[in-house]
This record gives C-alpha cells, sequence and structure tokens, in this order.
C-alpha cells in the first residue's frame, strides 16, 4: 500500500473535487448547482475554496460563460478517473453478472452501424442479460468526446480520431468502402469492374453529418486532377438503398454494409477506382469508467459480436471470389 501523508490532504473532501469536476463540465454555476442539488452559493462557495486550494482561477467568466483555464483541464483530466475508481472501490463488488445484473446502458453510434452490429447485440444481451437495457442515439466522430465528457453516452461506436487524454478507445474492425449502386439504374461493364471513366460519369449520394458535399473520395480525386458530382448529401445511411434504387446514381459506403444491402435491397457493389484509406471502427469510453465491470462486459460483448459478423462475411465472399476466379 502506498504511503498516505494525511497532511497533503487538509482541507480537501470529496464533495469538492466532484463540485470542481462538474463545474468544469457545466461551465456555469447554476448548472452546475442544479446537477449538483446544491444552491449557488454554496457551489461559489466551494469554487472559491478550489481556487485557494489550487492557487488558480480554474474558471474565468468571459463573454461565452465561464471557461476552463489550462490547468482545470489539466486537473479534470487527473482526477475523473481518480475519483470514479474510488467510486468503483466503493460501491462495485468487482465483477457484475449478467444473468442477474440490472443495468441501463447509452450508445451512441451513427444509424448505419447500428442496423449493422445491434441487431446481434441486442439478441446475445436478450439471452444472456434479462436484466439490462440499451438506449442508442445518434453520434459521431465530430460529437463523441463532448458526449463522453457530459455524461450524454456510456460508450461511443464509430470511425473516430484521436480524442482527449482521457477518452479510451478499443478496435473493433478496419476495412475499407464500396461503391454500391441498383443494377436495375446502373449498368457495369461484364467484368464488374467499375472504371474512374463510369464513375465520374454517374453522380453520387454522399453521407455528411455537417450538410457538406465532400469527403474522402474528393479529396482522393483531387489529387489525380478529378472531381466527381455529388447530386444529394444527407447525414443517414438508411435512406441510401431506396434512392440508389430509383436513380442512377452511386455511393462509396463502408463495404460492412455491402452484404445486407445486396440481400434486402437487390444492390450490387463495386471496388472504388482509386485508392482510400481504410478505416478502423472503435469503441470509446470516459477514463472514469475504467473500473466499471458491467460496461468492460458489455464492450467485449460488442467486440465478440463484430468478431462475428466479420467471420460470417469473410465466409460468405468465399465462394463468390472462387465463382469468379
Amino acid at each position: 500500500m502506498s504511503h498516505i501523508i494525511e497532511r497533503d490532504f487538509r482541507g480537501v473532501d470529496l464533495n469538492l473535487l466532484v463540485s470542481f469536476l462538474v463545474l468544469v463540465r457545466e461551465r456555469s454555476v447554476s448548472r452546475a448547482a442544479a446537477k449538483l442539488f446544491l444552491g449557488q452559493p454554496a457551489v461559489s462557495g466551494a469554487l472559491a475554496r478550489l481556487r485557494e486550494l489550487t492557487g488558480d482561477e480554474l474558471l474565468v467568466r468571459t463573454a461565452r460563460g465561464m471557461v476552463p483555464t489550462p490547468r482545470a483541464l489539466a486537473l479534470a483530466d487527473q482526477l475523473a478517473p481518480a475519483l470514479e475508481s474510488v467510486r468503483g472501490a466503493l460501491t462495485e463488488s468487482g465483477g457484475f453478472d449478467p444473468s442477474r445484473g440490472e443495468r441501463s446502458f447509452r450508445l451512441g453510434m451513427p444509424d448505419w452501424m447500428e442496423a449493422w452490429l445491434m441487431p446481434g447485440v441486442l439478441a446475445e444481451v436478450a439471452q444472456q442479460a434479462p436484466g439490462v437495457r440499451l438506449a442508442v442515439r445518434a453520434s459521431d466522430r465530430s460529437r463523441a468526446s463532448r458526449m463522453l465528457e457530459a455524461g450524454e453516452m456510456d460508450l461511443g461506436l464509430s470511425v473516430f480520431d484521436p480524442g482527449p487524454a482521457w477518452q479510451r478507445m478499443a478496435a473493433l474492425a478496419t476495412r475499407n468502402y464500396r461503391c454500391v449502386y441498383h443494377p436495375d439504374q446502373v449498368k457495369l461493364p461484364l467484368s464488374g469492374r467499375l472504371t474512374l471513366a463510369h464513375f465520374l460519369r454517374l453522380p453520387h449520394l454522399f453521407i455528411s453529418y455537417q450538410g457538406d458535399f465532400e469527403g474522402q473520395v474528393d479529396t482522393a480525386l483531387a489529387a489525380l486532377g478529378a472531381q466527381r458530382r455529388v447530386l444529394y448529401s444527407t447525414p443517414h445511411f438508411g435512406s441510401l438503398p431506396g434512392l440508389l434504387a430509383r436513380l442512377p446514381v452511386v455511393a462509396t459506403v463502408p463495404e460492412l454494409l455491402v452484404p445486407g444491402w445486396r440481400q434486402r435491397f437487390g444492390l450490387q457493389a463495386a471496388a472504388p477506382p482509386l485508392k482510400l484509406p481504410d478505416y478502423t471502427l472503435s469503441c470509446v469510453w470516459h477514463a472514469r469508467h475504467d473500473g466499471d465491470p458491467a460496461l468492460r462486459w458489455l464492450r467485449e460483448l460488442l467486440q465478440r459480436s463484430a468478431a462475428a459478423l466479420l467471420d460470417a462475411a469473410a465466409a460468405s465472399a468465399a465462394p463468390r471470389r472462387r465463382a469468379r476466379a
């Protein structure tokens, strides 16, 4: 056991540190007071004690509200996982029994990942953990860190950029993209290969969570001195099959969607006629949940479900490869 020097903690109590983390998250004394079920004077007093204790302003009033100082942000990154460990030591029994445990989880993900992953996950949860409930919220790489920090979701599932120091990440799968189309609308050569010239002649459907018309495909085309015409931009992958069935258009989507769309909607797929970087699907969570055995159980279930789907896709693709050969 490490040596604890009592005088180092004189004047510090756990509630003071909890107040600090909520203040940094909410960036408002009134909102923090509401979250903590305290009066505003009590939270203002806690902030004054914290400023005295740290020798830093911690939160500074500006025209945009209260803004944390660099010292406050660094402290929050260190204290959040430490306090979660304390909470876990006091409240967790050391494990989670899915057959008997009761828990609700909030998951954030885009609609295509929900369609690909969650049917298998929910079936396994229903069988293993009758007391577990799952709620899915729309999320993506641009919103995940904010939603995790605010406690709006427990786990995020998508393609993510590196996040803050407190953001944990575990990879689920690394794959590439395919160009999907409906064979009644788009005719490819007998070879089934999509040439760059054909790709550029076709109008394109594009997925964007910001409502724009350019992405990785356009960056790769620009490097070749080429440009495509994006006819339609939407944040909803689920709307693409209906549009592809009605229009002579193409969409470049994660290849994990192709088997299901081929089976349910009669769509076909071809390799993109240009080099696109692989994407890695990951699960992200806040470091304050590192010691949560129930969340660890759910992460492991998600990883197993993703691996099973990848194995099934590889098995179904093998006969088609042999047929083409």
